[in-house]
């Protein structure tokens, strides 16, 4: 007897679809996975066998062939468990009502025929949703799940979808109210005290979506500032959201939960180059696809191995990262805001008021020298945080976290208005050619940055940066022609001390 249903399987952020053939025919008993399966694949004979047998479900003696198609595509994952259960349970006799053409199945068993929940099943729903399939799950698995919109049938253990599928079982389409609740923080911009340059730039970072690096002695509230960014971004659109959940689902990090609060990552400076941009046997998703549509925070940048830091050109530049191994290549979406903070030299005083410098020039130039020039050339801002004294610390703040947020959200809209026709939403993705249409300066702006360029040595990439920053600054102020004042700040922040 042959028996097919349909499942899926996740490569990358993407589900594809796939049939579960199962044939009992006469023969030695025996149970055969085929289909370039993996090892959570193959050990499933082990939990399906087992899942049928405590369900009180006959499984007969019988050679068993199981066919995961396409052949010649490898599969891993085991949400293929419920499916093959399911194909086994009708080729031994269990009888089926429902057009099971109908339904995608993906689910992991228990020993005891419980429905576990498994990774990536935001994917694998958005698949079923785009091939109109009635999917069924674990319960655990629902809510996440229901973010695509699919229909959703979620049930506790195996006995309960396969009553379900003869009709003896009354089970009704799984409905989630999802709201995207107001996400609160326990940190604020009013907590740092002084500092008023740092905090500027980080509105304009923000605004833009600019990378930003946070240079300044110990103590001066670098990682403070950093850790308070996201209370100033905007809210998660719904996009945002399931293109985040998608691949928090992937990694196994959503636990069932969609991922409203925007990610800030902060990898330790000991991480490897796999661990930060993705990979291993799996090809996983790294720390930068993590940092999706949020904040990648590098803390003690000049302490990050070099190779580390130089596999950030790519993405910081593409806003994705192809991942590639013998046989395949994954594309991982990486569309961060990179947050880097160093100390000026490495006692960390080094133009310091308040304590000198126990450095060399040679130690200085060797700890600086560990940050390339083409990686430093990819960051739009650069701001100093010098040390504070004690009346600064006494003093209230004068910035909130809400108005800072309010000023980015006015300055989004703009970038919002200006780009409905493009294909980017933010000044930092500005092409060369959207750069000559939106950033039209004045003479005297022109001016400035054409004495800059001959002073500076700027090069093109500096030149473009420059020009985005101070779109970013024109929006802030709201207007629409980038003005004298608006080039000469944006150049102050690109500045940096070699």
């Amino acid at each position: 007897m042959f028996v097919k249903l349909k499942s899926a399987f996740v490569f990358g952020i993407n589900a594809y679809g796939v049939e579960v053939e199962v044939d009992s025919s006469k023969g030695l008993p025996a149970f055969v996975i085929v289909g370039l399966a993996d090892n959570a694949i193959k050990e499933s004979k082990e939990r399906v066998r087992s899942a049928l047998l405590n369900s009180s479900i006959p499984f007969k003696a019988t050679r068993l062939t199981v066919n995961l198609s396409p052949a010649d595509v490898k599969k891993e994952g085991s949400q293929f468990d419920l499916p093959i259960a399911i194909a086994i349970a009708i080729v031994n006799g269990v009888e089926i009502s429902k057009n099971l053409e109908e339904f995608l199945f993906a689910a992991e068993l228990s020993l005891d025929g419980k429905l576990r929940p498994v990774s990536g099943i935001l994917p694998i729903s958005i698949h079923a949703k785009k091939h109109n399939l009635n999917l069924v799950v674990a319960k655990e698995n629902a809510y996440e799940a229901s973010l695509a919109k699919a229909s959703i049938y979620a049930f506790d253990n195996l006995s309960q979808v396969l009553g379900f599928l003869n009709g003896y079982v009354d089970a009704k389409l799984y409905e989630a109210n999802i709201v995207f609740e107001k996400v609160d923080y326990e940190v604020d911009f009013s907590e740092i005290k002084g500092q008023h340059r740092a905090i500027r730039a980080a509105l304009i970072a923000v605004s833009g979506f600019h990378n930003i690096m946070l240079i300044g002695p110990p103590g001066t509230g670098k990682s403070m500032l950093a850790q308070r960014i996201p209370t100033i971004m905007p809210p998660m659109s719904e996009e945002e959201i399931i293109e985040t959940t998608k691949i928090y689902s992937v990694a196994g990090l959503s636990k069932g939960s969609v991922i409203t609060k925007r990610p800030f990552r902060a990898p330790h400076h000991t991480a490897s180059d796999i661990s930060l941009i993705g990979g291993g046997a799996d090809a996983k998703p790294g720390e930068i696809s993590l940092a999706h549509n949020g904040v990648l925070f590098l803390d003690e940048l000049p302490e990050f191995k070099r190779n580390v830091i130089e596999v950030l050109r790519q993405p910081l530049e593409n806003g994705y990262i192809n991942v590639s191994r013998a046989k395949f290549t994954v594309n991982y979406p990486a569309n961060f805001m990179l947050i880097g903070a160093a100390n000026p030299c490495p006692c960390g005083y080094y133009g310091s008021k308040v304590k000198k410098c126990t450095c060399s020039f040679d130690q200085i130039r060797r700890y600086r020298s560990k940050i390339s020039g083409p990686f430093l050339d990819r960051i739009d801002l650069y701001v100093e945080m010098p040390e504070i004294d004690y009346d600064i610390i006494q003093a209230e703040s004068t910035y909130t976290s809400y108005d800072l947020m309010q000023k980015v959200i006015e300055a989004r809209e703009f970038q919002k208005n200006r780009f409905f026709e493009e294909k980017i939403k933010t000044n930092s993705q500005l092409t060369p050619r959207l750069i000559k249409k939106y950033c039209k300066l004045d003479f005297q702006a022109e001016q400035t940055l054409k004495q800059a360029m001959k002073v500076l040595h700027f090069s093109a990439r500096s030149y473009t940066k420059v020009l985005k920053v101070a779109r970013t600054i024109a929006d802030l102020a709201k207007s629409d022609i980038i003005l004298d004042s608006h080039i000469k700040e944006a150049i102050s922040y690109r500045y940096v001390e070699n």
